[in-house]
């Protein structure tokens, strides 16, 4: 156990958060979130959050640790999770890194040595005011590279690599680099029929809207206004618009559906990229590999 790490990832909506809790309850784990939208307080409804009657008594981390309108960065959770791991291993617990943020897990599994710059807020509200097309043409003459890991539409990683660019004058692709692993990985995919996950995706759908989304929204907004960048994430940037009145609320639900599919479809893309992954369809082919990994 004491350098062990298992990774559960896999798209939104597969069913990671259920499998990791299973097999933590049968190999004496403890999980460690890699999403990068659980991380904010009282968004809970939008993110399909884990309850903690859900957690079924396993310790989880790195989930509620920052409000909505606070900086975080990759760096931050790097370091986070880093010591976290080592803490469960150091009570010779099994860790569990659980989510679908490939950057989050790719950090840990990597361990990617990430660029300190703090970020410069004249020089972001700056490049905030350009568009994502914008963005990417500036984005592609000081850092073509970066573009095989950033995707046109995720407007705050291109911001954040065109700022590291633009204040070192090196490629930001350049700077984050792979160093030795910290730990011993195995690194398990859930994989899903396409179909079933559309299903669950417009049930899920439903189900945040049913609990209360648009109210969870209008607190937020009260609270912290439209501004800051974790409102822009998928299921708040169109409730947002419907409460603008800029759509209606079936509108509103189908686009949910259809930047859910997308985002999926960029993960999918993201991890299949890493040949070390082991894909599975069901919870006995992974305690398999489990048991197998820890030489049970």
């Amino acid at each position: 156990m004491h350098n062990k790490l298992i990774v559960i990832l896999g798209p939104t909506a597969s069913g990671k958060s259920d499998l990791a809790i299973k097999l933590a309850k049968k190999f004496r784990g403890e999980i460690i979130s890699a999403d990068s939208r659980q991380i904010y307080r009282g968004m809970d409804i939008g993110t399909a959050k884990i309850t903690k009657k859900g957690m079924d008594n396993i310790p989880h981390y790195l989930i509620d640790i920052i409000k909505p309108n606070q900086e975080f960065t990759l760096a931050d959770y790097k370091t986070k999770a880093v010591k976290i791991i080592k803490n469960i291993q150091k009570q010779d617990k099994l860790p569990f890194l659980v989510g679908g943020t490939g950057l989050y897990v790719q950090s840990i599994v990597d361990n990617l040595k990430i660029p300190k710059i703090k970020p410069n807020k004249k020089l972001r509200i700056k490049l905030e005011k350009l568009s994502n097309q914008k963005l990417f043409n500036k984005l592609e003459k000081l850092d073509p590279d970066a573009l095989k890991i950033i995707d046109i539409n995720n407007k705050r990683r291109m911001i954040r690599a065109l700022e590291v660019c633009l204040i070192t004058k090196k490629p930001f692709s350049q700077q984050r680099k792979k160093e030795q692993p910290i730990f011993s990985i195995l690194q398990i995919g859930l994989k899903i029929d396409k179909k079933d996950l559309e299903q669950k995706i417009n049930k899920r759908t439903n189900q945040i809207i049913k609990n209360g989304l648009i109210k969870e929204v209008k607190n937020l907004i009260k609270k912290y206004g439209i501004k800051p960048y974790s409102l822009s994430g998928i299921g708040y940037q169109e409730i947002i618009q419907y409460i603008k009145k800029e759509i209606t609320l079936e509108q509103a639900k189908e686009l949910i559906n259809i930047h859910t599919r997308q985002y999926a479809r960029r993960q999918i893309t993201w991890f299949k990229r890493d040949k070390e992954i082991k894909w599975i369809g069901n919870y006995s082919q992974a305690e398999k590999l489990i048991k197998k990994f820890l030489f049970l």
